[in-house]
């Protein structure tokens, strides 16, 4: 019989305003931290699967989904802050930490600036934003940038701009990512924008902790970044890396029973097979 108490939603007072966040599960806090510009939606198959092992709490970052809004330029400590202002909503005083894509510079800065407030660690997808990651995206991210038009063509733009990145059929996938992405208040390119302000390398040499590495096999841009995670991770406990087969961008959602087995394992402390 399955007693895992059921998917609840809740607003915290913070001083960014109010934070939005979904809860499943009980025991140790695990915290999610989506991709721009997402939501706790992206992580909607993912919970129930984590909830039997852990309190699992998916937010809406700073300047996301129904979370308070912030005025541009974002930063990665800007959205850190936030996270860490839910933990204090919330009186947790540590939580484990998975973050995919924008989500996992954010945990980078979280376990990196606060170190007490994070115990494992999952980066998953996540970019090497060092000075060359900055200098290749000084003119834009390249994606999720549409400017509005009275007849709707933007729409179409952020649609065809991640098609070619989510498997197919890719329709009901790329409907969620599209009403993230039109949330009122929301800059779809503007944690892009973040990422690409973000010294990462002056940051991860102070993450301290066990981090396992995550990737996706089928995701162009964030798969080659696992080689040099791994490499300046030179502080971390332990690094543990993995590759999901036939993982593309949205990873959370559409391989989320194989990220779930890895992600537990991990977090038991049981070997993840098959990857150093």
């Amino acid at each position: 019989m399955d007693i895992t108490p059921p998917l609840r939603f809740g607003y915290a007072d913070s001083p960014f305003g109010q934070l939005h966040y979904a809860e499943q599960g009980a025991g140790r806090p695990l915290l999610l931290l989506h991709q721009t510009p997402r939501s706790w939606e992206e992580f909607r198959e993912l919970i129930p699967l984590l909830a039997p092992h852990r309190r699992v709490i998916a937010m809406d970052m700073v300047g996301f989904g129904a979370s308070a809004k912030a005025p541009a330029p974002h930063t990665i400590e800007l959205l850190a802050a936030g996270a860490l202002a839910l933990l204090d909503a919330l009186d947790i005083e540590c939580a484990d930490v998975l973050g995919h894509h924008t989500g996992g510079v954010v945990a980078v800065e979280l376990a990196a600036s606060a170190p007490e407030r994070v115990g494992l660690l999952v980066l998953s997808s996540t970019p090497w934003t060092d000075s060359r990651y900055r200098r290749s995206h000084a003119d834009g991210p390249g994606v999720d940038e549409a400017v509005h038009s009275p007849g709707g063509d933007h729409l179409l733009t952020l649609w065809r701009l991640r098609q070619p990145y989510y498997p197919e059929p890719a329709t009901g996938l790329l409907d969620r990512f599209v009403h993230d992405a039109l949330a009122p208040g929301v800059d779809p390119a503007e944690g892009h924008r973040a990422c690409a302000r973000y010294y990462m390398e002056d940051k991860i040499g102070s993450v301290k902790t066990s981090v396992l590495l995550l990737g996706a096999a089928a995701d162009p841009f964030a798969l080659p970044a696992m080689a040099p995670l791994r490499e300046n991770l030179t502080g971390a406990l332990s690094v543990t890396s993995a590759v999901v087969d036939g993982g593309m961008i949205p990873l959370m959602e559409h391989k989320a029973a194989e990220v779930a087995g890895i992600v537990t394992r991990f977090l038991t402390g049981t070997p993840v097979e098959g990857v150093s």
